[in-house]
């Protein structure tokens, strides 16, 4: 035989071998599942199958341990029903006392605002009611109350837990009064969380209140109680202020990301390309590495207290198992120690060196080289790639494969290799690959487009663009992706930096087709 016959041959055979479910899909396997993930993917896939009756789809439905969209419409089509989403259970009710208070701040609210002056009424109220009457008015009811506080008032304001609420509307609603003061210094023992520390620094940036802006962000990091937000605060009181103190921290973390992979540009220094593993060739014993379930169960026990991370690991130091090894490394680590691993080469080494790396990018981001992966939303395996996507992507094959199969990392790198081969044809950056990867081609299309991102110039762009995008997991995922994709590029011995590939990013000739 040619080996383009062998290579069609082994593909047939794969899918065939993978043709049936993990799972049985009949109703005692299922029942007999523990709750969580795997068991909610495979009710699923049950009540989705023509040949389950109605009936037998609800004799499932309290087993159901999280309401996703998938299993939202599996239930309407089967049995007529709409389930809330989310996590199943009681939701929580207010108690009687609980109702009274609200119905007190309320009345309070409207005796506020029907009053001749609602400034003067609402100025003679006590800190913490002024707090609860301004997150009551409504944004017509808070134009009406915005008013410039004095420090003396504002000092009392921040002490307030509340405060936090109040700062999103003062910023969303832009309220001209109240933004005022949050230029004022603030008190050591204010109560305002690092989040929102950082999105009054973003709105000072934008009025080019430069050295407010980097206090701001000087106070979240020193808030921060994660390492990857502190970095984040950190650089950003560098880039507002011109802070090399803050550079030099930011150098020095242990977290390898976008801001530390920048600082490290910035002072000529060396990347850190974290840990690749060499683990020997073996089997573990008594344990599927492809099966979500037995994955499940395992991460109860990574999690549990009491476990002996460092003698688990030891399980599955296995060259087979590398993505549970260094998973559960990671966690004994608290993630201090930052893994890179680079498996399945037999499999990508065909591939160009930027095909390997993006691979290995969303790899590590997705499933941390868990080939059992499997999400809320039933993104799948490897390459956490979803059932509507494998539906797509097997007819463009000409293939029936169980979804199940999606758990083989010779399968997951397959198919995610030829979604790659479409999204590349439009963009031609890995951040902009990342976003179409996670939140599709169509959301990223429209991002593209929009006049305010990745098109200025300025001091503090493209940066500012990147911190700008709205969906919080396609921002963050992004971020994460370039990161890792410049280790694993630098990794396979093409030489790049951070600070190269941010550069570009406002320059649509090397970056996508969409805004040519």
């Amino acid at each position: 035989m040619k080996p383009l016959r062998l290579t069609a041959l082994f593909w047939l055979l794969l899918v065939g071998m993978a043709g049936a479910s993990i799972v049985p899909l009949r109703y005692d396997a299922i029942h007999r599942l523990p709750a969580g993930v795997a068991k909610d993917y495979y009710i699923w896939r049950y009540v989705t199958l023509p040949s389950t009756s109605k009936k037998e789809a609800l004799r499932l439905l309290r087993e159901i341990s999280f309401v996703n969209p998938s299993l939202q419409k599996a239930y309407r089509a089967k049995a007529g029903i709409k389930l809330p989403l989310g996590k199943r259970g009681p939701k929580k009710r207010l108690s009687p006392q609980e109702r009274r208070a609200l119905a007190a701040r309320r009345a309070l609210t409207r005796k506020i605002l029907s009053s001749p002056d609602p400034l003067r009424s609402f100025e003679m109220l006590p800190a913490a009611r002024r707090l609860e009457v301004f997150l009551l008015a409504g944004r017509t009811g808070r134009k009406r109350i915005d008013h410039v506080p004095d420090r003396s008032e504002w000092e009392t304001l921040v002490r307030q837990p509340a405060i936090n609420r109040a700062i999103d509307r003062i910023l969303r609603e832009r309220l001209p009064g109240f933004s005022r003061a949050l230029a004022y210094p603030l008190p050591s023992d204010h109560a305002i969380r690092p989040d929102r520390l950082m999105r009054m620094g973003f709105r000072a940036l934008e009025k080019g209140e430069a050295k407010r802006a980097h206090r701001d962000f000087l106070a979240a990091a020193r808030k921060f109680t994660t390492r990857e937000e502190a970095d984040r605060a950190l650089f950003w009181a560098w880039k507002a202020g011109d802070d090399r103190e803050a550079l030099r921290r930011l150098a020095k973390s242990w977290d390898i990301s976008l801001y530390t992979l920048a600082a490290r540009d910035a002072l000529k220094l060396p990347y850190d390309l974290g840990i690749t593993p060499k683990l020997p060739e073996g089997h573990v014993k008594g344990f599927d590495l492809y099966d979500p379930v037995a994955w499940e169960k395992l991460k109860k026990q990574i999690f549990a207290k009491g476990t002996d991370l460092h003698a688990l690991a030891r399980r599955f130091a296995y060259k087979e198992a590398v993505g549970y090894y260094t998973y559960i490394e990671a966690k004994a680590s608290r993630d201090k120690k930052q893994f890179f691993p680079m498996p399945y080469r037999g499999l990508l080494k065909s591939y160009p060196l930027k095909r390997q790396a993006i691979v290995y990018a969303i790899a590590r981001q997705e499933s941390r080289f868990v080939p059992a992966s499997l999400s809320r939303s039933f993104a799948l395996g490897l390459m956490q790639i979803m059932p509507f996507l494998v539906d797509d992507l097997a007819r463009k094959r000409h293939e029936r494969i169980d979804y199940d199969a999606l758990f083989r990392p010779e399968v997951a790198l397959r198919y995610a290799n030829d979604h790659l081969d479409y999204l590349t044809k439009w963009l031609h950056h890995p951040l902009f690959v990342a976003y179409a990867y996670n939140a599709g081609i169509g959301y990223t299309r429209r991002l593209m487009r929009r006049r305010d991102l990745f098109r200025k110039q300025g001091r503090y762009e493209p940066w500012l663009s990147l911190e700008k995008i709205a969906n919080f997991q396609a921002n963050n995922y992004g971020k994460k992706v370039l990161a890792n994709y410049v280790i694993y590029l630098n990794k396979l011995g093409y030489r790049i930096t951070l600070s190269e590939l941010v550069s570009v990013l406002n320059r649509p000739e090397f970056t996508d087709e969409f805004r040519r």
